[in-house]
C-alpha cells in the first residue's frame, strides 16, 4: 500500500489519482499507525512552510515519518514535502525541518543578477530537469525533461551529491533530489502530465 500523508496542506486527491491510473493501492492516510503500515510513504504538499511542519508536529506524524524512512521504506517528496525533508526553511522566518537531509530551503533572490529581474516568483510553469546522475525513478526518462512548478523557495543541499536534477530560474537550483529510500521533487509530478505520470509509476513499482 502507497500511503499519502493527509496533515491538512495540499491536493492530494490528485496525487492519489496519479497513483491509481497503474493500479497501485494508494491510499489517502492521517494517523502515525497508517504511516507506519504502509509499504511506500508519499509527502505532498503546498503551501507555507512553517504552517504545514506545525501541521505535521500537531498531528504526531514527525516520529512515524522518520521511522518509516529509517526502515528503509521507498520514500517520495513533492513540492513542499522536499522541503520540509531539509534542517532549516527561511520562509518568512527561520522554521526547523525534519532534518532527513542537511541543508536549508531559501527564497529565489534577484538582487545580484538584474538579468533576471524580469522573472517571476513564485516560479510558476513548466522547467527542464537536467539529470546530474541516476535515480530510479527517473526511469524511461530522458535529461531535459519538462515539469511543472509553483514555488517561490527552493532547497540548497549542505552536501551537493544528494542532487539528482537541477533547473535554471535566474539561479541554478536543486530541482531533485535522491538519498538512499529517500526520493523528493520540487515538481509536481501529478501535474507533469506524461514525464510526470512516469515518475509515479516508477515510484509505484519499487
Amino acid at each position: 500500500m502507497i500511503g499519502i500523508i493527509d496533515y491538512g496542506m495540499g491536493n492530494l486527491r490528485s496525487v492519489q489519482k496519479a497513483f491509481e491510473r497503474f493500479g497501485a493501492d494508494a491510499r489517502i492516510i492521517t494517523t502515525p499507525a497508517e504511516v507506519g503500515q504502509a509499504d511506500k510513504v508519499v509527502l505532498p504538499g503546498v503551501g507555507a512552510f512553517a504552517d504545514s511542519i506545525q501541521h505535521l508536529r500537531e498531528r504526531g506524524l514527525v516520529d512515524s515519518i522518520l521511522a518509516t524512512i529509517e526502515k528503509g521504506k521507498p520514500f517520495l517528496g513533492i513540492c513542499l514535502g522536499l522541503q520540509m525533508l531539509f534542517d532549516v526553511s527561511y520562509e518568512d522566518g527561520e522554521y526547523q525541518g525534519l532534518g532527513v537531509i542537511p541543508g536549508k530551503v531559501v527564497r529565489f533572490d534577484w538582487t545580484d543578477r538584474p538579468e533576471a529581474a524580469g522573472l517571476k516568483i513564485p516560479h510558476m510553469g513548466w522547467n527542464q530537469l537536467q539529470w546530474t546522475r541516476a535515480c530510479p525513478i527517473l526511469k524511461g526518462l530522458n535529461s531535459g525533461e519538462w515539469f511543472y512548478f509553483v514555488h517561490s523557495y527552493y532547497v540548497v543541499p549542505q552536501d551537493p551529491s544528494v542532487i539528482c536534477g537541477r533547473c535554471e530560474y535566474g539561479v541554478e537550483f536543486c530541482g531533485m533530489v535522491w538519498k538512499d529510500n529517500v526520493m523528493a521533487v520540487q515538481f509536481h509530478p501529478e501535474k507533469s502530465q506524461r514525464a510526470g505520470l512516469k515518475i509515479v509509476e516508477n515510484f509505484a513499482g519499487m
